[in-house]
């Protein structure tokens, strides 16, 4: 499709999940005009759906250095430290901020935020709003003001299909689905990740990649592509919930997991990696396809939306135990970026899920994502309004439809790179037609270690060579391995 008219922008903003929304108000509020993309109506993004709340060192004996520890145990020896230095000292003043947006977040009978201990932490930092309706009522809140503010011009329904670049190799715009093109100083992905690339998922359909697949085609690398983490509590077994995420919050409040046997078989407040191996383990001990939560003990009123979702599916989880099993949940790879949000692309950054800073290492921490997304929203929105605007005259390119993954990717990459991966099944992901997939499987061929979310069977014991060592895809490149810190 030949490129249409053009718009101009301070800055595009692509994808209005709670990392789009942060960083166009932001930039918006330092007086940018701002372009906000999004595929979908507001308040429809995968960050609506977020369960998981903000993790910030924000109680009476807690500490950013504590934060900063639990981060770096989770993320196994992966975590780069100036990333996560960034994220916990910023963290308590974003919740703030958020405040001060207007987000009501839940609080104890003294007024003071009510702090949610999730696994990993090794003390209650994680604030929530409606229980686990956190993502929903930061999304709605933050979508209202975008479309109020007047420096704020929202496309809704729009699909950018290619970044504009310049003959600098600079990135000086997009151009989305319809032809229009968009001139701008700096574009910022906030597209998500890729976990909808699973056969089995949490995630929303629309969550396969598209901001990886602009940016390579801009020349911009990524890294970490392997590392995709599998929650271990998505409801298993029952139509219409398949793959429906239950908060590791309620864990966090006392509900356990136990085995066909009734025995409780894991510390359910370990990290995610651990938990999501141990279901798995205990499923093939004993034949069966989940395990069950056993949440009768949890006050209903606390996480009403999970009650609801379940009660209509037909489960009660007042009385009976909830079949779970694990589900690919959240890649922290993504698109190499600073930690202003910068790519290796000029002009061109990525916030939250999208981006890969190094900050979940090789395993997320419980709620540092929507965390993320405020904090290095923030410092890309601010970053990408000093980049210069685009100097003469240039022609837009022509629209260019992303490819669309069919189910048999979405099989192979469960099959080949689910839970459990071995050389002979990764091998087989070289010959996929989508172009992420055989990513994926490149990355985790490369890995020949098991780490946090990566289990290879035939290599099952963590490599301390590879301690701290991500791997890498540039444009026409084999992935190779980089140190960060």
């Amino acid at each position: 499709m030949r490129a249409g008219p053009v718009t101009h922008a301070d800055v595009a903003v692509v994808g209005a999940g709670a990392a789009g929304l942060f960083t166009a108000l932001t930039a918006a509020a330092a007086g940018g005009r701002v372009a906000l993309v999004s595929a979908t109506p507001l308040a429809r993004t995968a960050s609506y759906w977020a369960q998981g709340g903000l993790a910030a060192a924000l109680a009476e004996g807690d500490s950013p250095e504590a934060h900063l520890a639990d981060t770096e145990r989770a993320g196994r020896r992966l975590t780069r430290r100036s990333a996560a230095e960034v994220l916990v000292r910023e963290a308590p003043e974003r919740v703030r901020e958020l405040e001060g947006l207007g987000v009501r977040f839940d609080a104890d009978r003294h007024g003071d935020l009510a702090l949610g201990l999730e696994g990993g932490h090794s003390i209650r930092r994680v604030v929530h709003a409606g229980g686990s309706a956190t993502g929903r009522r930061v999304v709605r809140q933050l979508s209202a003001l975008a479309v109020q503010h007047p420096n704020v011009d929202v496309l809704e329904g729009a699909r950018a299909t290619a970044l504009w670049t310049g003959d600098d190799g600079a990135c000086r715009g997009l151009v989305l689905e319809d032809g229009r093109a968009l001139a701008t100083r700096a574009v910022v992905l906030c597209t998500g990740g890729t976990a909808a690339l699973w056969e089995r998922t949490t995630n929303p359909p629309g969550s396969l990649g598209s901001g990886l697949l602009l940016a390579r085609r801009a020349g911009a690398r990524l890294a970490d592509l392997e590392l995709m983490q599998f929650h271990p509590t998505a409801v298993a077994g029952v139509r219409g919930r398949e793959g429906f995420l239950v908060t590791e919050a309620i864990r966090g409040e006392g509900a356990t997991l136990h085995g066909a046997d009734g025995e409780r078989f894991v510390d359910e407040l370990a990290p995610r990696d651990e938990v999501a191996q141990a279901v798995v383990a205990e499923m093939r001990r004993t034949g069966s396809p989940s395990v069950g939560l056993d949440m009768t003990a949890i006050d209903p009123a606390l996480f009403p939306n999970v009650v609801s979702s379940l009660r209509e599916a037909g489960l009660d989880p007042t009385t009976q135990p909830i079949p779970v099993a694990p589900a690919a949940h959240y890649g922290m790879g993504g698109i190499v970026t600073d930690l202003q949000g910068r790519s290796t692309v000029g002009g061109l950054y990525a916030v939250g899920e999208t981006a890969c800073t190094g900050l979940h290492g090789a395993n997320r921490l419980a709620s540092n994502s929507l965390t993320e997304c405020c904090v290095f929203g923030r410092r890309a929105g601010l970053a990408a309004l000093d980049d210069p605007l685009p100097a003469g005259a240039a022609t837009p390119p022509t629209a260019q439809p992303l490819p669309t993954p069919g189910r048999e990717t979405r099989d192979a990459l469960w099959r080949h790179a689910g839970l459990e991966r071995s050389r002979d099944g990764l091998a087989t992901l070289q010959l996929d037609p989508y172009p992420l997939a055989r990513l994926i499987g490149a990355c985790a061929l490369l890995r020949e270690e098991s780490r946090g979310a990566h289990l290879r069977t035939d290599f099952p014991e963590r490599d301390p060579a590879l301690d701290h060592h991500h791997t890498i895809v540039a444009p026409g490149a084999a992935p190779c391995f980089e140190q960060w810190d």
